[in-house]
């Protein structure tokens, strides 16, 4: 079922009930006014027998039916079905005027009514009983008792149902046609947005929705599909500049093996010192396919869904103590302190713990640290680590005084297999910092950047403290 149907259909139920309960109420306060106004005319033809018949000057039977029937003439009209009954103190019938079978009226009824002082009972199909205590001071109690036939009520109650049928029925049938033309044209707007997300492929991400410049809920849609289609413009972008220059970088050790290999083939004899050389060149070319392969790797590890990377408490000082002995195995020239700031309150036993992936967060710090190591060779001033927390954070912040980055630099540092211009003859990838950002992010954590150019650089990496 289309959303056009369906909410022409809620439409029409939603009619439909509050049609149901407003003629359930109409109906129901015209029953009981009809009901309590012929109670009353009743109640009234009591008292009118009650007063022809006690009548000093009619104290016979014939006498008082023919009275009542000239007062009935002249101020009433006579109703359906109509009887009256006259009872005396002693529970004797005295009066009658009526048509219809006589039934013989209950004792314990009339006492009742002695009793309580009136009687309303209501029969099938309209039909009404009274009964009405009445004093008169010389001859005792009387029960006078009226039944007759609402048949006004019957007719207008019955002309009432089919008008509340037929307007309910009606205006079902309106409701539902204007709630199907009125859904089509509210959305009308969500079937072009969804004819123009049709058209919209792989190669022309740059299309945008046109529907997303007004203030409504449809216009809201069209923003954020614009928003959808602004990121995804952008992943494809990134994933064709990432392609492009993963496969210049592999290119060049590749061309280099291939053209070592053919040079040593085409000479016949060459001496062992060549030979090495050869081998030396290719077992370097190699060595950085793998690293860079090995970069390539653990950018797309660090890219994956964060609820698919196991997580555990980490003691961080301990992983700044094993990426310091890595980096100086590696670079034994290179001189590292370490500095470690004070534990926070109620921290004591475990200052620096963190929760992430211990290889991930491994790969991080030994980055930033061989980064730091390698732009500042040139550098006698020591590379500063220095562990700290802050508040919930615990921070990692590696300084050196080497080579440093323009402002220009500094924007592109987290672009796969950017090299800034003073490092371009450094040897690397330009992967490093940038399978830095995606393993922080990944960790909930983040990485600052703070450099001049020729006064060395700092790099700032956050995490999430762990409870203690």
């Amino acid at each position: 079922m289309t959303i056009r149907t369906r909410l022409a259909w809620q439409f029409a139920a939603i009619l439909a009930v509050t049609l149901l309960l407003f003629s359930a109420v109409i109906y129901f306060f015209t029953y009981q006014s009809r009901r309590s106004a012929f109670t009353d005319s009743l109640f009234v033809r009591a008292r009118v027998v009650a007063h022809v018949y006690l009548d000093g000057t009619n104290r016979g039977s014939e006498e008082s039916r023919a009275s009542y029937r000239r007062y009935l003439r002249q101020f009433y009209r006579t109703l359906p079905e109509e009887e009256v009954r006259v009872f005396d103190r002693h529970n004797k019938e005295v009066f009658y005027e009526g048509q219809g079978p006589r039934h013989p009226v209950p004792l314990a009824l009339l006492r009742a009514i002695r009793r309580v002082g009136s009687h309303i009972e209501e029969q099938h199909d309209y039909h009404q009983i009274i009964g009405l205590r009445y004093r008169d001071a010389r001859r005792g109690d009387f029960v006078i008792m009226a039944a007759s036939l609402d048949a006004d009520s019957r007719s207008n109650l019955r002309t009432l149902r089919q008008v509340l049928a037929g307007g309910l029925f009606s205006s079902l049938i309106i409701v539902g046609i204007g709630g199907w033309f009125f859904a089509r044209q509210a959305l009308r707007p969500m079937q072009r947005i969804v004819q123009e997300v049709d058209t919209i492929s792989a190669s022309d991400l740059h299309r945008r929705l046109s529907e997303a410049d007004g203030q409504d809920e449809v216009s809201h849609l069209a923003q954020r599909f614009n928003s959808l289609l602004n990121r995804l413009e952008t992943a494809f972008a990134g994933q064709r500049t990432f392609v492009r220059d993963a496969s210049h970088e592999l290119r060049t050790p590749l061309t280099v093996l291939i053209g070592e290999l053919e040079v040593a083939l085409l000479q016949q004899q060459r001496s062992p010192v060549e030979y090495r050389r050869v081998l030396q060149s290719t077992l370097d070319a190699a060595r950085l396919l793998k690293d860079l392969t090995n970069g390539l790797l653990q950018i797309a590890r660090a890219s994956d869904d964060p609820s698919q990377v196991p997580l555990k408490p980490i003691q961080l000082d301990e992983l700044l103590l094993q990426a310091h002995e890595e980096v100086q195995r590696r670079q034994p020239t290179c001189r590292i302190d370490l500095e470690f700031g004070e534990p926070a309150p109620g921290r004591e036993t475990q200052p620096f713990l963190v929760s992430g992936n211990e290889p991930l967060l491994l790969v991080a710090l030994l980055n930033v640290i061989e980064n730091a190591c390698k732009f500042s060779r040139d550098s006698s001033q020591p590379i500063l680590a220095l562990l700290s927390i802050v508040k919930n954070t615990v921070r990692v912040e590696i300084r050196d005084q080497g080579v440093g980055m323009s402002a220009a630099d500094r924007e592109q540092v987290f672009v796969p297999f950017f090299r800034a211009e003073t490092v371009r003859t450094v040897p690397g990838h330009g992967i490093g910092l940038p399978l830095t950002a995606k393993i922080m992010a990944l960790h909930g954590g983040s990485v600052r950047i703070a450099s001049k150019l020729g006064e060395g650089t700092q790099v700032t990496l956050e995490l999430p403290a762990a409870p203690g």
